[in-house]
């Protein structure tokens, strides 16, 4: 139990500060964000849980092909703001665009027999 306190307080610890920096510093708390940390974290809590350094890869190679995907987010969501949508809106079509590209390209990926899903 303690284990998984320390693991959740790291993770939420990391959130927070980036945010704290986000609201001062922009481009500072976006190039913290863009830094794949919550994905470093996941690859060391893998491999510290189950020692295997496979899982960690076939993880990181599974993160390369939904980067694009991921894009939607960060694309749509300025565009519908600039466009007049509110801020709520625009998130939730982002989000939903985002998630349906994703299930799209992993429905391809898997059929292509790129990834396993």
């Amino acid at each position: 139990m303690t284990y998984y306190i320390i693991k959740l307080v790291i993770t939420t610890l990391l959130i927070v500060v980036i945010s704290e920096i986000a609201k001062r510093n922009s481009v500072m708390g976006a190039m913290l964000a863009s830094i794949p940390l919550v994905s470093i974290l996941a690859m060391i809590w893998m491999y510290v849980d189950t020692n295997d350094t496979n899982s960690a890869v076939e993880f990181s190679n599974s993160i390369v092909w939904l980067i694009i995907p991921s894009m939607i987010l960060f694309i749509s969501f300025p565009i519908l703001i600039k466009n007049g949508l509110s801020f709520y809106l625009s998130l939730f079509i982002a989000v939903a665009m985002t998630i349906a590209t994703y299930y799209s390209v992993i429905f391809i990926l898997d059929k292509l027999g790129v990834i396993r899903y």
